[in-house]
């Protein structure tokens, strides 16, 4: 088993940055599947992967929220 190398950045915001891009990302690439499914006329999975995708786009909403919140607080506050 390996491991990934540790981060070179350890900071909370950059951590939001990435799960971040990955849910919305996530959320893009359900597009295809959806799409795949419907083809193969997969319905039930289809709906699956709207469920999926759903959630992602709603993590990635609030990831944004989190991270325009906590950038604003940054920019009064200064430098930790």
């Amino acid at each position: 088993m390996t491991s990934e190398p540790q981060s070179p950045v350890r900071d909370k915001n950059y951590d939001l940055v990435t799960v971040l891009q990955a849910s919305l990302e996530y959320a893009w690439r359900m597009e295809t599947y959806i799409a795949d499914a419907e083809e193969a006329g997969d319905s039930e999975l289809a709906e699956w992967f709207r469920k999926i995708q759903h959630s992602n786009v709603k993590a990635g909403e609030q990831g944004k929220q989190l991270l325009a919140a906590r950038l604003g607080q940054e920019e009064t506050s200064g430098p930790a």
